[in-house]
């Protein structure tokens, strides 16, 4: 499954309230778009401004995009094609194989072992990000049938606030569906969103192509880059790494910090004086 934002005039957009609608996705092998390889449509609308394509099954891989959509009744269709994907998605990984050799200088398609190994790497970089953080960065998928919003929230259905669904954790609408008594079927995601952090994202990413990098017989390993060596061979200078706040340094795990899980402890309270001193009665 393929979720898309329409992008229409530089903005998200949705079209299905305009009388538009999200027509179809076609996947190139690369960007110039010119060898077709499949296509797939039209989107389902899970919410406001969010449509799912059912992707067919393709080889794994970098796949370039073109999502056509209608922006309103009687509009000439467009083309979105910022579309990048990189299949299969659903893996529980913040970032692909191929974003960590495109940042290795790795040409793509990458064979089964060196996907294997770099799938690795992510998953080490991401279990560093995890335990610093001191939770999952893949959010849980949680349905929860025959809901109703809270009244006066018939129009903010996307909004985790509008349902009656309380948990400990961050929550997001992935996806609703009315039924024929009035309820709703609501998806909701509980947790951390990794995927959707930017910042997560390059931190993975930067990672798992530097342990590669520097692993004997890893995907792109060059060891440590060699800046000179002399005419005889009997000295060898190396490029020194950019310090942290240079331009190309390896972002560090502090720059995560933001979304570090806190421990709370309650603070001890004066007791609360008895009925009907008190200004409220206690429970």
């Amino acid at each position: 499954m393929f979720d898309y934002r329409p992008m229409y005039g530089g903005a998200l957009y949705d079209p299905e309230p305009a009388g538009g609608q999200v027509t179809s996705v076609s996947l190139y092998d690369g960007p110039g778009r010119t060898t077709f390889v499949a296509g797939a449509g039209p989107a389902t609308r899970l919410r406001a401004g969010v449509y799912r394509f059912a992707l067919p099954d393709v080889p794994p891989g970098r796949y370039w995009a073109t999502v056509s959509f209608t922006p309103s009744e009687g509009a000439q269709p467009v083309k979105d094609e910022s579309v990048r994907l990189d299949l299969p998605l659903g893996l529980g990984l913040v970032t692909s194989p191929e974003a960590v050799a495109k940042e290795l200088g790795v040409p793509l398609p990458l064979t089964a072992e060196q996907r294997d190994d770099l799938l690795t790497a992510i998953r080490k970089a991401q279990a560093d990000v995890v335990g610093y953080l001191g939770q999952p960065v893949i959010p849980q998928l949680i349905t929860r049938p025959s809901l109703t919003p809270y009244v006066g929230r018939d129009d903010r259905l996307e909004d985790a606030d509008s349902w009656p669904f309380d948990v400990d954790d961050l929550v997001q609408v992935s996806a609703y569906r009315a039924r024929e008594d009035g309820t709703y079927d609501v998806d909701f995601l509980v947790g951390l969103d990794g995927a959707a952090i930017d910042p997560i994202v390059r931190y993975v990413t930067t990672h798992a192509a530097e342990s590669e990098r520097l692993r004997p017989g890893g995907v792109g390993s060059q060891g440590r880059r060699v800046s000179s060596v002399s005419a005889e061979g009997q000295s060898i200078s190396y490029e020194s790494a950019p310090t942290t706040g240079q331009a190309g340094a390896l972002p560090e795990l502090s720059s995560l910090s933001r979304w570090k899980r806190r421990l709370f402890q309650p603070l001890n309270r004066p007791a609360r004086p008895p009925w009907p001193y008190s200004s409220t009665r206690g429970r």
